[in-house]
């Protein structure tokens, strides 16, 4: 069931900032084990993860802080294939589905993209 987290332990909580579309810094305790997914659904963070959390779309993309980045486990295939399809890919971009805390990733730091796609009829110009 997703958006409801384990309790952490005392003295074993772990510290993660999610940065909003908006710039405001929201920090929560969390307890190893929990997706980033989890993490925002269950604080309401606008965080969509259309698929339930499968890695079978790109709407959990958030993007890491760099300084944390090379501690996340390396993405998958399948999650790979999914952030070509995220708006603002960068080089730093997870599926939130995809990224559980531990202790390597306390204080980690991630921002919600701030762009979503809104087409215009300049967009079907041809150059």
């Amino acid at each position: 069931m997703h958006g409801h987290l384990k309790k952490p332990k005392k003295g074993e909580e772990l510290h993660v900032t999610f940065i909003t579309k908006e710039g405001d810094q929201h920090t929560y305790e969390v307890a190893e084990g929990d997706s980033l997914l989890d993490i925002a659904q269950a604080n309401n963070l606008d965080m969509e993860g259309a698929c339930g959390g499968s890695c079978a779309c790109s709407t959990c993309h958030v993007i890491v802080d760099p300084e944390f980045y090379d501690e996340i486990p390396e993405p998958s295939d399948d999650e790979n294939d999914m952030l070509d399809l995220a708006f603002g890919l960068t080089e730093t971009s997870r599926l939130g589905c995809q990224v559980y805390m531990d202790k390597k990733l306390d204080g980690l730091r991630v921002a919600l993209p701030a762009m979503t796609r809104n087409l215009q009829v300049g967009d079907f110009n041809k150059n």
